[in-house]
């Protein structure tokens, strides 16, 4: 007698896979943990194999789960693909999001993979720039959505995230032991003149090491340990580290993750998106530490 495997159940392993752990996962779902971690087990009662590895302390596949993987891939693509082609309500178009180069991971890409599953019709282009820029941009009508990084909020928008600045530099490096301190920001970056303050408020002597309108020129002076630069906590690339100064360097500010939603809205998939982005920046797995594989849960 056929048997037919839950797709419900597949999403869940698929999400897995993706993001690294049950938990994140089951955020990114918006589903409990328990409820992912149930629909896993049935799908291994019915495959009658494990697929999820419940060996180690982490997170692993199966060779089992290793090749359900490129299957479940396929069939949830082509059931996405029917229910984007024939449903009556697809909705076709484009929507602009505008969001900080430096907290666009790790949330935004599991926002954009969600949203393109259940709009497949829908094109999103996604603006990476300063706050200040981003925010002209809005209020010209060029942006349906942005995210900014504020000390607060001005009218018409919401705060999703509330994070501290926190110091980061080489690995291993000791561009943070001298004075002046060397320091390395974007022309536009709207951290720096917060930071200097601070500096000043503790006494520390500083200097501008690196002034560029090039992320990339930033990035590459700090991992080279040239200088030190500040990032909202959770969004640390994985060339740099959190500084471990022990008081050698002030504690900076908490942050505000603010969302802006043009009103009134050209699509219904414009209120769709940034509820996909609320939930990402309630789920703290997926905006407060950096990404990594995390033990197995349920």
């Amino acid at each position: 007698m056929p048997r037919n495997l839950d797709l419900t159940s597949l999403r869940s392993f698929v999400a897995i896979a993706d993001a690294g752990g049950v938990t994140r996962a089951a955020g990114f779902l918006n589903l409990t943990q328990s409820a992912v971690s149930m629909q896993i087990k049935r799908l291994e009662e019915v495959l009658g194999t494990e697929i999820l590895d419940r060996s180690a302390r982490k997170v692993g596949l199966t060779a089992a789960g290793e090749q359900l993987l490129g299957y479940a891939r396929r069939m949830l693509a082509l059931n996405d693909e029917v229910f984007g082609r024939l449903t009556t309500d697809a909705h076709e178009g484009e929507i602009i999001l505008g969001v900080p180069h430096d907290i666009v991971y790790p949330a935004i890409p599991q926002v954009l993979r969600r949203f393109a599953k259940d709009y497949p019709r829908m094109k999103v282009t996604l603006l990476s720039s300063f706050t200040r820029v981003l925010k002209g941009q809005f209020a010209r009508g060029e942006c349906d959505i942005i995210l900014t990084t504020e000390a607060g909020v001005e009218q018409g928008g919401e705060t999703v995230a509330e994070l501290p600045l926190v110091w980061v530099g080489a690995p291993g490096g000791v561009a943070w032991r001298h004075r002046p301190l060397r320091l390395a920001y974007e022309h536009h970056c709207i951290f720096r003149q917060g930071v200097q303050a601070a500096l000043d408020a503790a006494g520390i002597r500083w200097e501008m090491a690196v002034e560029s309108d090039s992320t990339r020129t930033v990035e590459a002076s700090v991992s080279a340990d040239l200088a030190v630069h500040t990032v909202l906590a959770g969004s640390e690339p994985p060339y740099v580290e959190r500084i471990a100064h022990g008081g050698a360097l002030p504690e900076l500010e908490r942050m505000k993750v603010n969302l802006y939603v043009a009103e009134p809205a050209h699509s219904p998939t414009v209120p769709a998106l940034a509820e996909m982005i609320r939930r990402a920046y309630a789920n703290p797995a997926l905006r407060a530490v950096p990404f990594e594989r995390e033990p197995l849960a349920g």
